[in-house]
């Protein structure tokens, strides 16, 4: 049954007669009638017997909704379907009810109007903010972006059109249906079904249109400096890309680059780290709000909806620059060009570089067979050249113990430094803590040649670690595929 709060209601005795309007701050708009219903009774605008009289009728319809849930056959369902079914029914009640100006009105409307006609309207509703969402899906998916991140083109090829196909405004209304991995730059988590993907594709639209109006090589660039500066793969992480260009974009302005600039140089750096490390609260503040009107008035962004969600992004940017400022640390918000390092690859990183899978077999058979290490080693560093082929045979338990020793041994620190960013690519992400620490740390592994990876990097010298490490950050993340 739905809930009520009789206590509640009793130890707020005196307000019954001190007051008929309902104080709308405490309802609660994601369970707005059962909120509206123990709020009424307890300011007396509604009698227990009315309120017992309107959950009937609650109960009739989801009885109805049963049977056509069971085609006819019952009218029961298990506990958890019947729970989940009226969870639907208040959705859509909720929906209609929300569109009152005032709650009084609702409740005045609850008293003397059908239920059944409410949910009904309730349920156009929602059937009219699913064709929203479709047009809005078409809307997204025309104007997508063109960057290779997963969740970000997962979300909007795979997820958002199941949600579209799947979704039941009868039976499961409240439910959104499908996994959206790509987080917004401002969330609502506490929506649910139909209004949050539409919430969703809204701020997903914003963002897309605000972020096509840079280069998108510059994009891209950026995003690659992002993966490099926090040590992850930002194709595969979750992380929003309005944010990143909506950062970078303020920072180009405040160290006088121009709006449409999101790569930020190292000079540029230098003077954002002068300007805003000697910069009090106030002071930050009022550069990123001047910034942010001078990106406005530049890009021609007028629309109110973007503009303040624009605003609410860049107060949060504010407390982030003030705890970097405080630690020294603006590398970490600043998003900076930074040279390429020249490294000597050995160990070819590149797909192209694959041996077939005939010879990869037969060479495999050729280690196994080889009767002492050395051989194996010479037989392996003669044929192997590609990252992919020397994980294939790291994989295949063709060597054992002290093989894997003699294997590390002779590689030299690119190649050591290529296997270690993806055995310690977890750990590595924050960016903040020295390989060296992070190897006496490591604690599991999820293969053999991990764990005797681990144990020979403890047994290297300090300086021959940190010559690996900042072989790690050369590394670059867009080249090393993992399939």
């Amino acid at each position: 049954m739905i809930p009520g709060d009789a206590g509640y209601a009793a130890s707020d005795n005196q307000s019954l007669t001190s007051s008929n309007d309902i104080n709308p701050s405490r309802l609660n708009k994601h369970q707005y009638t059962l909120s509206l219903l123990n709020e009424a009774q307890r300011i007396g605008l509604l009698s227990h017997q009315e309120v017992y009289s309107i959950q009937y009728k609650l109960m009739v319809i989801l009885q109805d909704l049963i049977r056509r849930y069971t085609q006819g056959k019952s009218s029961s369902v298990a506990t958890d379907t019947a729970e989940s079914i009226l969870t639907s029914i208040l959705y859509a009640v909720d929906a209609d009810l929300l569109n009152f100006e005032h709650p009084n009105q609702a409740i005045t409307y609850l008293k003397t109007s059908d239920v059944v006609k409410l949910y009904e309207r309730g349920v156009e509703r929602v059937s009219q903010c699913l064709e929203e969402v479709k047009s809005l899906y078409k809307e997204v998916k025309q104007h997508k972006l063109d960057v290779p991140v997963a969740a970000y083109n997962t979300t909007i090829d795979e997820s958002l059109p199941l949600f579209i196909k799947k979704y039941n405004i009868l039976f499961e209304a409240h439910n959104t249906m499908a996994s959206i991995d790509y987080p917004l730059a401002m969330d609502n988590m506490r929506l649910q079904g139909v209004f949050y993907m539409k919430h969703y594709l809204e701020r997903l639209q914003l963002e897309n249109e605000f972020c096509s109006r840079f280069n998108p090589k510059a994009l891209i660039h950026i995003m690659e400096s992002f993966g490099r500066l926090h040590r992850f793969d930002y194709r595969i992480e979750l992380f929003n890309i309005f944010e990143l260009c909506l950062h970078n974009s303020l920072f180009s302005i405040l160290s006088g680059g121009d709006a449409d600039q999101v790569q930020i140089s190292a000079h540029q750096f230098e003077r954002l780290e002068r300007m805003l490390s000697q910069s009090d609260a106030r002071g930050i503040e009022k550069m990123i709000h001047t910034s942010l009107k001078r990106l406005q008035y530049a890009l021609q962004i007028h629309d109110p909806q973007t503009v303040d969600y624009m605003n609410q992004c860049s107060r949060e940017l504010i407390g982030r620059i003030l705890n970097a400022a405080k630690h020294d640390n603006l590398q970490s918000v600043i998003i900076t060009d930074r040279p390429e390092k020249i490294k000597p690859v050995v160990m070819s990183i590149h797909t192209s570089n694959r041996m077939s899978d005939v010879r990869l077999r037969q060479l495999l058979d050729e280690v196994i067979r080889s009767e002492t290490k050395e051989e194996k080693i010479r037989l392996i560093k003669s044929n192997f050249s590609s990252l992919h082929d020397y994980l294939d045979l790291l994989e295949s338990d063709c060597l054992y113990g002290d093989e894997y020793e003699a294997l590390y041994a002779s590689f030299g620190d690119v190649e050591l430094a290529i296997l270690s960013k993806i055995v310690f690519y977890e750990e590595l992400r924050g960016g903040d803590t020295e390989l060296r620490t992070i190897v006496f740390q490591k604690k599991r592994a999820e293969f053999d040649w991990q764990v005797h990876l681990i144990e020979f990097m403890k047994r290297l010298s300090p300086s021959r670690v940190h010559t690996i490490e900042q072989l790690i950050d050369s590394i670059c993340y867009e080249d090393i595929k993992f399939n």
